[in-house]
């Protein structure tokens, strides 16, 4: 037995739309963040020199901005657009595998905040010598690094719980839609017995119906 209030949280998401909605609303979203991304990578390996950031410019002994890293972020930013567009179609289609994907990037990317999280709790200095480590001219931050540093380090958590917070939610969001496209497609067809003279037959989906192939016409009767 499902109560209502269950039915209601497993299908309902943000703005009182339905959770595969939702999903393909999040999968376009994060589909169009990872190609802005990507062409902006492209755009810095075909000219090196304009958004090339030195280890002076950095103010550290690494140079992190080289071809190779930007190739492998380039190669990230593409397989995601891959898994966004998988659990697109997967939501769209009802496809409950092709989601799997993007849910478990959503678990990884989750876990790693909370480890972030965590890190600041154990190390509260690592802000300040994230700090140091920024350019000069970096906006606001000789006024960032003047700050109480257990004050600097209550308002990183608390924006970072914010953001965590977020991120479960919608996390849980295309988990419902999952545990949704699931049901869907569990069974063609379920038989409910509700007494010896009632029986009915709830029809499957009109997507799954129209996948089943049609059987030949059976040869025309003659009389011999």
């Amino acid at each position: 037995m499902i109560f209502p209030w269950e039915r209601l949280h497993s299908t309902r998401c943000c703005l009182c739309c339905h959770v595969r909605t939702g999903t393909i609303i999040l999968g376009i979203w994060y589909m169009l963040i990872n190609s802005v991304v990507l062409l902006i990578l492209l755009t810095a390996l075909s000219d090196p020199n304009q958004y090339h950031l030195t280890s002076a410019e950095l103010a550290n002994d690494l140079d992190v901005m080289d071809d190779a890293n930007m190739c492998i972020a380039s190669a990230i930013s593409l397989v995601m657009i891959v898994i966004c567009g998988m659990a697109t179609y997967g939501a769209y289609k009802l496809r409950a595998t092709w989601i799997i994907p993007f849910f478990s990037y959503q678990v990884f990317d989750f876990a790693l905040n909370s480890l972030v999280a965590v890190s600041i709790v154990v190390y509260p200095n690592t802000i300040q010598d994230y700090l140091q480590q920024l350019p000069g001219n970096f906006p606001y931050r000789e006024e960032v690094m003047s700050m109480n540093n257990e004050c600097l380090v209550l308002i990183v958590l608390l924006f970072i719980t914010c953001i965590l917070a977020f991120k479960a939610y919608l996390t849980l969001c295309v988990w419902s839609c999952y545990r949704y496209v699931s049901s869907r497609r569990v069974a063609e067809v379920l038989v409910y017995v509700t007494n010896p003279n009632d029986t009915t037959v709830l029809l499957p989906p009109y997507d799954d119906a129209i996948a089943i192939p049609v059987k030949k016409t059976p040869p025309p009767f003659m009389l011999s």
